[in-house]
């Protein structure tokens, strides 16, 4: 029978829960490592909430599990999987690859949204995510979003993306960029949301399981090179200067989730939970 769907399904969300065990773990040690600034708070701790979806006709639709930590290092992340299921509605099929021959999706995935306790300290979000429509494909990526000038952070950052990219393609990484910079635009402010890194969509290069594994190697590349970019980072001093400016730079921040994000979009359209959909929000923004 060979390898199916069901059997790619499974594979798709074994791959990842564990990765979001994985990241998890990393971040609650970083937490209790701590940071020379906030060293009185207690570290934080991840807290699950797992949350279903009803699907057309009040059917299973799915569900999913938010993995959200509020501490001394991270001031808000969120690590969310999640399995979902059902039929899109007539105004969304046009704009989902396979949903006009047949509105029945089935989607599964991992988020990952930081926002740092320290404005010397990158924000970041990662997704990664397989679609089945009447055609399947991955889809997904990892941008930083730095709050004051830190070129070495994107360099390091950028360096290990292009790494993982040539290993399947060296066309990947810059084709990939360039639609990371185009897609994190904010058009009404003219101005990118951060340093960028790598996007892709409707990944189906005719090797699912070559695919698949770029798609798992993002994961781990997000798993080394974040990680590496906090602890550089987390015990320098910091300023209310420095402070001021981030909370301004999260108001770009929610511009750009609330107006343009795909996923935020996605998740509304196809009835997801909001909290999970909003979880990417920063805890604290501010706009002038």
């Amino acid at each position: 029978m060979g390898f199916t769907i069901e059997d790619k399904k499974k594979s798709t969300i074994v791959w990842f829960a564990k990765l979001r065990d994985l990241i998890c773990a990393e971040f609650e040690a970083i937490e209790n490592d701590g940071s020379v600034q906030n060293e009185n708070q207690p570290p934080g701790q991840f807290q699950k909430k797992v949350w279903t979806r009803k699907g057309d006709d009040n059917q299973n639709g799915g569900g999913g599990t938010m993995s959200v930590m509020t501490g001394r290092v991270f001031e808000k992340v969120g690590v969310n999987i999640s399995v979902v299921e059902g039929e899109f509605s007539a105004n969304f099929r046009k704009e989902i690859p396979g949903a006009d021959e047949n509105p029945e999706f089935w989607a599964a995935g991992i988020s990952v949204v930081a926002h740092m306790c320290s404005p010397l300290v990158p924000a970041v979000h990662m997704n990664t995510r397989f679609i089945s429509t009447s055609k399947t494909w991955f889809g997904g990526g990892t941008d930083l979003t730095p709050i004051v000038n830190d070129n070495l952070a994107s360099n390091e950052f950028h360096s290990a993306l292009k790494i993982t990219c040539d290993k399947y393609d060296k066309q990947y990484y810059q084709k990939f960029k360039k639609w990371c910079d185009e897609y994190f635009y904010l058009p009404h402010r003219k101005e990118a949301r951060g340093v960028g890194g790598i996007f892709y969509d409707y990944l189906d290069s005719g090797d699912w399981f070559k695919d698949f594994s770029f798609t798992k190697e993002v994961g781990k590349t997000f798993l080394q090179i974040y990680p590496e970019i906090v602890r550089a980072r987390k015990d320098k001093r910091w300023t209310k200067e420095d402070r001021e400016q981030q909370l301004i730079k999260r108001g770009r921040y929610v511009e750009f989730n609330l107006l343009y994000d795909r996923g935020t979009r996605f998740g509304l359209k196809t009835g997801g939970n909001i909290e999970a959909i909003l979880m990417s929000l920063p805890p604290v923004a501010k706009w002038e």
